[in-house]
């Protein structure tokens, strides 16, 4: 799946959370996964042999839920919700990133290959309608947060899009009886 919908999927997820900050951790879990992507600076055989595979298990879950943990205002429920986030990741990947891309979930202690045979490819319809969702579901927060998905990047440009949506969405008071 799509880093974009990864990170929409984990900011849903951590709507019950008061702090911004809070959020974007539990959002950031949700990525932490594809840190082993960044072996594509080390060439295409590097990235081909070790991503997923060097943080797409529990040696990433744990670094990323400590990591969340220790900066989150609500350490318990930042912590969970990141473990919650980071599997979530997981499971689109099993589901979504295309046959041929299994999970070594126990890296480094063994080399075995987690997949499913039905996994659909990255460009699929699959993957589009999930992203679609995702998207709309983040906009639609709007309406009863008072914000959207935006905040991870720029409270201005989320406040900009929070107020577009709920005055293209909020239903219109009726006026009070005198």
């Amino acid at each position: 799946m799509s880093p974009i919908v990864h990170a929409e999927l984990s900011w849903l997820l951590a709507q019950g959370l008061r702090e911004r900050r809070d959020r974007i951790l539990v959002t950031c879990a949700g990525l932490a996964p594809d840190l082993d992507g960044l072996s594509l600076l080390a060439g295409e055989e590097f990235y081909a042999r070790y991503h997923h595979v060097l943080f797409h298990g529990y040696v990433g879950v744990l670094v990323t839920m400590a990591v969340c943990a220790a900066l989150a205002r609500r350490r318990v429920a930042v912590a969970l919700l990141s473990v919650v986030a980071f599997h979530g990741h997981l499971l689109c990947d099993l589901a979504g990133s295309g046959p041929g891309w299994p999970i070594h979930y126990f890296w480094p202690q063994s080399l075995a290959e987690w997949s499913w045979s039905g996994q659909w490819n990255l460009a699929s319809w699959q993957n589009s309608l999930i992203g679609l969702a995702a998207t709309l579901a983040c906009l639609a927060c709007a309406l009863p947060f008072q914000r959207t998905v935006l905040e991870v990047l720029s409270p201005r440009w989320d406040a900009e899009v929070t107020r577009t949506v709920r005055r293209r969405f909020s239903r219109p008071r009726a006026p009070e009886a005198p």
